[in-house]
């Protein structure tokens, strides 16, 4: 029997109990540029319950009409993109609470905030604490909400407490395994929301219909029928002012652990038994914990290093830094489906352009490559799916010549009317639905494959490449 195909869940209906949104580091870049503009798109387009709160906490001090004016610098939203008034009616959602995160006192401050908000709404409310602070925040947060008693739901049925907390999981194994041992201290795996945000962008999500919903494709995605995929994640801008952490962090740990490991996880995980967080999960853990570890021995063969001209010149990068700013990494599924199919993942800073994309090519009659299918799903921009294929070319001669069939959401759909990824993130949260969010298994499986080339890695020379490359 055929389990039901995914369904979109931001039509659903969003449960109406009132909800706080706790952010910590609400005056930070994430929250300026993704979490506010998300959460005011959900207000306009009425995806939030009719109660809701925002409550912001850093650590600098404000009124509150300086936080308010703070708040409406940073985010960042195009002009004309909202209303004046549904802005400032949003804006009259938030409030702020100052302190240092490893103060007991301002945790303190902070339950008596959302107190008195549950008092003023008669009702005990949902909390959904954000963690939108660098990740060496985590820890003591997390020991500093526990402590508090803030983690504890009100009680019954009348309000959850859930936690979003960001990438990257740690920085190896070891760490994500003690990350994810306080988590599960302070929540269930059901209130914990590990975010990597390119499992919401609507085409990544479009991956498994389109592979259930047509059955001309399912029987040919498999060892036999293709070639190899290629994951490609290239960005146009460079480090710019990101210097002091990115060099500590690198293109490997910054994409290539997270977003490009679960768009592999898309392509060659097996079908559910439903279309349900759960199964879905399950079945993206089965797949990353079935790629071929890379040792000492075959990391020469299998990954290139790279860094851009110039990166040792950027602010708050080492000048005789080693940090990759690319890499080209051949990864093996070891399972009955793919095995022996390569799946090459290819991702770099100040490329020639900004393009994230798959391509599947089919095995070739006689193994011509020069004539091979190939699927590209386009993650972004210009969203959508295209299928390279062959037909006669007219005449007398036999010859051949490629046309494309595509489509672009584009061109079906107002892409305005499209949620970002943050959206679906906040949404999905609310309603309580992890589709979209990696489990414990899903990170330590990741890692499990890319710590071990992270302990050689510095083995291979790095490759310099100008600013604009089209490849490397």
């Amino acid at each position: 029997m055929n389990p039901t195909l995914p369904q979109n869940p931001a039509d659903a209906p969003v449960p109406n109990v009132p909800t706080i949104f706790i952010i910590f580091g609400v005056t930070g870049d994430l929250a300026g540029r993704k979490l506010l503009p998300s959460l005011l798109s959900l207000y306009v387009k009425k995806q939030l319950p009719s109660k809701f709160a925002i409550v912001g906490f850093s650590r600098r001090p404000f009124t509150r009409e300086e936080f308010r004016q703070l708040m409406r610098d940073n985010m960042k939203i195009k002009h004309g993109q909202f209303r004046e008034e549904d802005v400032k009616h949003f804006l009259d959602h938030m409030s702020y609470e100052q302190g240092n995160f490893d103060i007991p006192e301002a945790y303190d401050r902070l339950a008596e905030k959302l107190d008195l908000i549950d008092k003023g709404w008669k009702q005990c409310s949902n909390k959904l604490f954000h963690l939108a602070t660098p990740p060496s925040f985590y820890e003591v947060i997390l020991d500093r909400l526990a402590e508090s008693g803030l983690t504890i739901p009100c009680g019954g049925d009348l309000g959850w407490t859930r936690i979003l907390i960001e990438k990257p999981f740690g920085n190896d194994t070891d760490t994500a395994k003690l990350l994810d041992k306080k988590l599960a201290k302070l929540f269930k795996e059901e209130q914990i929301f590990r975010i990597d945000h390119y499992l919401a962008k609507e085409a990544l999500q479009n991956i498994l219909t389109f592979r259930f919903a047509n059955s001309l494709f399912e029987p040919l995605w498999n060892r036999d029928f293709v070639d190899k995929v290629h994951i490609k994640l290239f960005e146009k801008i460079d480090i710019e002012d990101r210097g002091p952490l990115y060099d500590n962090v690198g293109a490997l740990k910054d994409v290539g652990q997270n977003h490009m490991l679960q768009m592999l996880a898309l392509i060659a995980m097996e079908k559910p038994a439903s279309f349900e967080a759960g199964p879905i999960r399950k079945e993206r853990v089965k797949a990353l914990s079935k790629l071929r570890q890379i040792t000492a021995r075959t990391v020469s063969a299998t990954c290139v290093r790279g860094q851009y001209e110039g990166y040792m010149k950027e602010r708050g990068v080492r000048p005789d830094s080693q940090t990759e700013t690319f890499f080209r990494i051949e990864a093996h599924v070891d399972n009955a489906r793919w095995k022996g199919v390569p799946f090459f993942l290819e991702s770099g800073k100040a490329m020639f352009e900004s393009r994230v994309e798959i391509d599947m090519y089919f095995s070739a009659e006689d193994s011509d490559i020069e004539r091979q299918n190939v699927l590209t799903f386009r993650i972004q921009p210009d969203e959508g799916i295209k299928i390279r294929f062959w037909v006669k070319t007219p005449g007398y001669s036999n010859e051949v010549e490629p046309k494309t069939m595509k489509f672009r959401y584009s061109e079906m759909t107002d892409t305005a009317a499209l949620p970002d990824a943050y959206e679906r993130v906040l949404h999905d949260a609310v309603v309580g639905d992890q589709t979209l969010f990696a489990d414990t298994d899903e990170v330590l499986a990741a890692w499990k494959f890319i710590t071990p080339i992270m302990n050689v890695w510095r083995s291979i020379p790095l490759t310099f490449y100008k600013k604009g490359a089209k490849e490397v």
